[in-house]
């Protein structure tokens, strides 16, 4: 998908020293990939002590010796 889009120089200019890429498409990619893939680790984190998975610590660790 093309995109026509005005990014400040010298955001874009810090961009490209950050992902040392060559591109400006290839740092806005880097930016893009990097950001989304931050926000579903943040997502993950957020579920943590908050997902009732059935299982206490202590049944998994007898299910890991069981074998």
């Amino acid at each position: 998908m093309k995109t026509l889009i005005d990014i400040q120089d010298d955001l874009m200019n810090e961009l490209l020293k950050e992902t040392e890429v060559k591109t400006k498409k290839e740092a806005v990619i880097t930016a893009i990939k990097t950001y989304l893939s931050l926000k579903k680790r943040q997502r993950l984190a957020s579920l943590i002590g908050n997902y009732e998975f059935g299982y206490t610590a202590q049944d998994l660790e007898r299910m890991r010796t069981d074998g």
